[in-house]
C-alpha cells in the first residue's frame, strides 16, 4: 500500500507536504504531467506517477492501493487566454479525481481549497469558514473555479468521500520554484524592483505550517469541514518593513493609488493578448487588492492544533531560500 497520493507534488504547497510525509516515514506517490517541473522533488525518494487531472484514466491508475489522498493540485493563474482551462483543471478535474477516490475506497482525502474561496466581512474583520459569501463574490475565474471546486468537495463528502477541506491563506516559505505571485513580490523586492505599495493586506502563513496543516486535517479534521490554514494579518506596508528590517534594503514608501494600478494592469493585459505572454501585472490581481485579505485560523487552531510559526521566521525562510538558489 501506498500511505499517500499528492497532486500538485511538483508545486510550491505539494513539494513541502511530501518533504512533510517523507519525514515521517510515509511512503509517497506524486501525481505530475508529462513534461512538468520536477525541479522541487529533486533528491526525494518518491513515486512519481504520471498523469493529468483531465485524463481519468491516468487518475485511477495514480490511485490504486492510496490510503490517503492529498489533492493540492490547481491551475493558479489570474491571467489566462482561455478562461475554461482553469474550470476543466480546477472544477471537472476535481470531479474526476474524486469519482476515481470514491472507486478506489480511499480512506481520507484532503482537498486544498483557497481563502479566495470565502467570504470577507464588509466590517473589515477577519473572515472565517462561516462568512457568508456566494459565486457572484468571487473576483476573477481563478477564485470562481476555486469557489465551484469547493462545492464539488462538499458534494462528494455527501456521497460519502471521508473528505476535508482546507483552506490556506498566503503561505511563504522554501521550495517557491515557480515562484508564486507573492514570491514573486519577495524576489522583485530582493532586486530593488518594488518602487511602491497598493493599500491592501494579506494573511501570511509558513508553508511548513500550512504542509503540517494538511496532515493534521487528514488526521483530525472532520469529514465536510474547512480549516483556514493561516496565521497573521499584514498589509502590504507592513509586509515590507519586515523584508527591509530582515535584508537591510528599504522598502517602498510610496503608496500606489488604484486607478494608476487598475492603468498599468489594463495595459499589460492588452499587450498580454497580442504576445500570448502573462501580464506582470493582471486586473484581477488589482481587484482582488482592493479588499484586505484577512482571516482567522481559529478554528483550525482549536480543532487541528494547527501550528503558528511566527510570520517574520517564514518570511526570512523565503528570502535565504531564494538568495540561495539564485532568484536574487
Amino acid at each position: 500500500m501506498i500511505d499517500a497520493l499528492v497532486t500538485g507534488g511538483t508545486g510550491f504547497v505539494g513539494a513541502n507536504l511530501i518533504r512533510e510525509l517523507l519525514a515521517e516515514g510515509s511512503t509517497v506517490r506524486a501525481l505530475a504531467r508529462k513534461g512538468s517541473d520536477q525541479r522541487a522533488l529533486n533528491g526525494l525518494t518518491v513515486e512519481l506517477a504520471e498523469g493529468d487531472l483531465r485524463d481519468p484514466t491516468s487518475l485511477r491508475r495514480a490511485l490504486g492501493g492510496v490510503r490517503c489522498l492529498y489533492h493540492v493540485a490547481a491551475d493558479y493563474r489570474l491571467w489566462v487566454p482561455d478562461p475554461e482551462a482553469l474550470y476543466r483543471t480546477n472544477v471537472e478535474g476535481t470531479r474526476a479525481l474524486f469519482e476515481a477516490a470514491l472507486d478506489a475506497g480511499v480512506e481520507r482525502v484532503v482537498y486544498t481549497s483557497s481563502v479566495g474561496a470565502l467570504g470577507i466581512p464588509d466590517d473589515g474583520a477577519p473572515g472565517t469558514e462561516e462568512t457568508p459569501v456566494n459565486l457572484d463574490a468571487m473576483v476573477g475565474h481563478y477564485k470562481r473555479s476555486k469557489f465551484l471546486a469547493e462545492r464539488v468537495a462538499e458534494e462528494f463528502a455527501g456521497k460519502g468521500l471521508p473528505v476535508v477541506i482546507v483552506n490556506p491563506s498566503t503561505p511563504i516559505g522554501p521550495w517557491d520554484v515557480k515562484p508564486t505571485p507573492t514570491g514573486q513580490m519577495i524576489v522583485d523586492f530582493l532586486k530593488g524592483r518594488m518602487l511602491g505599495y497598493l493599500e491592501t493586506g494579506l494573511n501570511l502563513v509558513h508553508v511548513k505550517d500550512v504542509a503540517r496543516g494538511h496532515m493534521l486535517a487528514a488526521e483530525r479534521g472532520r469529514v465536510g469541514e474547512k480549516y483556514i490554514l493561516g496565521n497573521q494579518n499584514l498589509s502590504l506596508k507592513e509586509i515590507f518593513e519586515i523584508l527591509a528590517r530582515l535584508t537591510g534594503r528599504p522598502a517602498p514608501r510610496h503608496r500606489i493609488p488604484y486607478r494608476v494600478a487598475f492603468a498599468a494592469a489594463f495595459c499589460a493585459e492588452g499587450w498580454a493578448r497580442l504576445s500570448r505572454r502573462p501580464p506582470r501585472v493582471a486586473l484581477t490581481g488589482v481587484r482582488m487588492a482592493k479588499k484586505r485579505m484577512y482571516f482567522s485560523p481559529e478554528k483550525a487552531i482549536r480543532e487541528l492544533k494547527f501550528p503558528q510559526t511566527p510570520v517574520e521566521d517564514a518570511l526570512r525562510d523565503a528570502v535565504a531560500w531564494f538568495s540561495r538558489h539564485g532568484y536574487a
